[in-house]
C-alpha cells in the first residue's frame, strides 16, 4: 500500500505545478505522508509559534497602522554532495501553500472538511532547502548543523558552514530574518536517512546541477519558497 501510494504522490509531485520543466529527482526514504483529513480553524489567542499585531505610527504627519505577524528568524542551508554532485533539498507537507491553493486569492477560512480528491494534499508538497527557526540558545551555525542532521542525516562539524547572506523573508504582513549557509558534504557524513524528528515527515531530495539549471529557466514553478530559488541561483552563480 505505501508503495503504490509513494509512486501516486510522486507522479502527482511532478505533474502538478510543483515543478515543471525540470527533470525527475530523487528522493530517499518511503512515501512523504499521508494524510486523511484536513480541516482550519481561526488562530487562538495565543499561539506558540507566530504574534498577529497591529502597528500604529505617524508618517509625514498622517496617521496610518497595519496588520503584521511577528515570527521566528530562521536559518538555511544550501548543501551540495561533493560525492555525487549533488544538490541536497526536503520536501514536506506545507499547511500554508495547502490553504493558499484551496483559497485562491482570498482571505477565507474554509468550513469543514477538505475535499482531499478535490484538493489533494500532495498539491502542497514544496521543495525546499534544509532550514530550521532560531529558537534555541544556540549560535546559527550550530542551529544550522543541527538541522541538517535531523532532516538529510549528515553529521557536518559546525566550521564546514559558510555564512552566505542574510535576508528578509518577507516585508508586508511578516517578516523575518533568513540567515544563509553554504555546506559541502560527502557520502562518508551519512549518517542517518534524515527525517526530521518528532512529528516532521521530510523526505530528502537530490538534483544534479544541470536539473538545478533546468529548474530555475524562464517559464519554471516551483511549489516552494524563494529560498529554493535563492539558494540555487546563488549556487549556480557562485559554485559552477
Amino acid at each position: 500500500m505505501f508503495k503504490s501510494f509513494y509512486k501516486r504522490a510522486f507522479r502527482c509531485f511532478l505533474s502538478s505545478s510543483a515543478i515543471k520543466n525540470v527533470p525527475p529527482v530523487v528522493c530517499h526514504g518511503g512515501p512523504i505522508s499521508n494524510i486523511t483529513k484536513v480541516w482550519f480553524t481561526p488562530l487562538p489567542d495565543k499561539s506558540k509559534w507566530i504574534t498577529p499585531c497591529k502597528v500604529h505610527y505617524v508618517e509625514n504627519g498622517q496617521k496610518k497602522d497595519r496588520d503584521i505577524i511577528k515570527i521566528f528568524d530562521g536559518v538555511m542551508v544550501i548543501l551540495f554532495n561533493i560525492s555525487r554532485q549533488k544538490l541536497i533539498y526536503v520536501r514536506q507537507f506545507r499547511a500554508a501553500v495547502y490553504h493558499g491553493i484551496i483559497t485562491g486569492n482570498s482571505l477565507e477560512i474554509p468550513k469543514g472538511d477538505i475535499d482531499l480528491i478535490k484538493y489533494p494534499p500532495e498539491m502542497a508538497v514544496t521543495l525546499e532547502p534544509c532550514a530550521g527557526l532560531i529558537d534555541k540558545s544556540k549560535s546559527l551555525p550550530e542551529i544550522a548543523r543541527e538541522e541538517v542532521l535531523e532532516e538529510c542525516g549528515y553529521d557536518i562539524p559546525v566550521k564546514s558552514f559558510e555564512f552566505i547572506y542574510a535576508f528578509k523573508s518577507g516585508v508586508g504582513a511578516s517578516s523575518s530574518t533568513q540567515t544563509f549557509f553554504y555546506c559541502e558534504v560527502c557520502d562518508a557524513q551519512k549518517v542517518s536517512n534524515g527525517g526530521g524528528i518528532h512529528d516532521e515527515v521530510i523526505q530528502v531530495v537530490e538534483l544534479s546541477i544541470e536539473d538545478a539549471r533546468q529548474m530555475v529557466k524562464t517559464g519554471s514553478t516551483i511549489i516552494g519558497g524563494p529560498s529554493t530559488l535563492l539558494g540555487t541561483l546563488w549556487f549556480l552563480a557562485n559554485k559552477t
